[in-house]
């Protein structure tokens, strides 16, 4: 039981009652939840279940960056999203964040995962965009070579990196590809302590590549080039396939962070490879068509490709990190002028497809 002050425009919480919950529709069996009393009406909110694991691995990632940032900077990881404000609907079950105190490191994992939804909803924007304008089509391809141990990760990259710009440099590449986008990506193999660099590639080309053999080129195709510029001839393989038009997964594989949390926080020492690996290394590259409808997007020249949130928000819910879970504190009524800024607004991140 929790008290709460009661503030001007606040409705007043006489208590807070957390328990475990099953209802069907409303629950996942087991979830927790808050339960509010509102002028006498038990009302609800579900914890957000994504953000208490995401803060919980912040915690993790505490541990592990500190010997390599100031003290400054460190004061902002302890403090990341500690508080949150979510905008919430008349039934409570509808909410988007309103409001947070971020760090914005690269390797927080609740500030790497937020960006991962915002970045995927401009990667499907400039889709829209160059299909519409530039008639393109795309193809998804990963490139991969062997693992490597950690003292080899980082020259590994370096060597990836030449081997992509020799290879988009190829006459057949080169005649094929409008513009692309790549992400370095990094996963780690705990059972046998050696790391997987690897690149996705969003290709922009043209329609006619699909049906054109002057121009398209076979999964077979693709390995032997990338064999060649590697001058790995231990590559077995290497993916391509043509991009369903707006395809989540794939728009969010392609934004997501470089390495998965799950993976560099294992310990200090993988931690500590990840770090001196990437720091300083762009994330995603733009070329091409991508690059400049990568200005456009930063510009707000594709705002008019984003959709409106239907959702007609009323409430305000703020939420404090309490050791290792978040706690609702209170609930205000959104005033009318917070409605008019808050509702009828453009969609600017799109949900993570588990």
């Amino acid at each position: 039981m929790t008290g709460l002050k009661h503030k001007k425009s606040c409705f007043f919480i006489p208590i807070i009652v957390e328990f475990m919950v099953s209802k069907p529709k409303l629950y996942k069996e087991g979830e927790k939840a808050t339960f509010f009393c509102i002028s006498n009406k038990v009302v609800y909110v579900i914890y957000m279940e994504k953000y208490t694991e995401k803060k919980q691995r912040n915690q993790v990632f505490q541990k592990f960056i500190k010997r390599h940032i100031g003290e400054n900077q460190m004061d902002l990881v302890e403090d990341c999203n500690t508080f949150l404000s979510f905008v919430v609907d008349k039934t409570l079950e509808k909410q988007k964040l309103y409001k947070s105190n971020s760090c914005k490191n690269r390797f927080c994992p609740m500030c790497a995962w937020r960006k991962a939804r915002k970045d995927a909803l401009g990667l499907s924007l400039m889709m829209q965009y160059i299909k519409q304008k530039e008639d393109k089509q795309f193809i998804f391809l990963t490139l991969t070579t062997p693992n490597v141990m950690s003292e080899y990760l980082e020259n590994e990259i370096k060597t990836y990196n030449y081997a992509f710009q020799k290879m988009f440099k190829r006459k057949k590449v080169n005649s094929i590809t409008k513009g692309y986008v790549r992400k370095l990506e990094i996963t780690y193999n705990a059972e046998r302590d050696d790391y997987h660099p690897h690149f996705h590639v969003l290709i922009a080309v043209n329609r006619s590549y699909f049906t054109d053999k002057r121009y398209y080129m076979s999964q077979k195709e693709w390995l032997n080039l990338w064999r060649d510029v590697t001058g790995n001839p231990d590559i077995t393989q290497v993916h391509v396939q043509r991009v369903k038009q707006n395809n989540q997964k794939e728009l969010y594989e392609m934004a997501k962070y470089t390495g998965k949390d799950s993976d560099y926080l294992s310990n200090q020492k993988v931690f500590d490879t990840y770090y001196k690996s990437l720091k300083g290394k762009q994330v995603l590259v733009y070329s091409g068509l991508f690059k400049e409808a990568r200005k456009k997007l930063k510009d707000g020249d594709l705002d008019y490709l984003k959709e409106i949130d239907p959702t007609e928000y009323v409430y305000q819910i703020f939420y404090m990190w309490n050791k290792n879970e978040y706690l609702a504190s209170e609930i205000f009524d959104l005033t009318d002028e917070e409605k008019q800024k808050i509702n009828h607004q453009m969609i600017n991140e799109i949900e993570e497809e588990k």
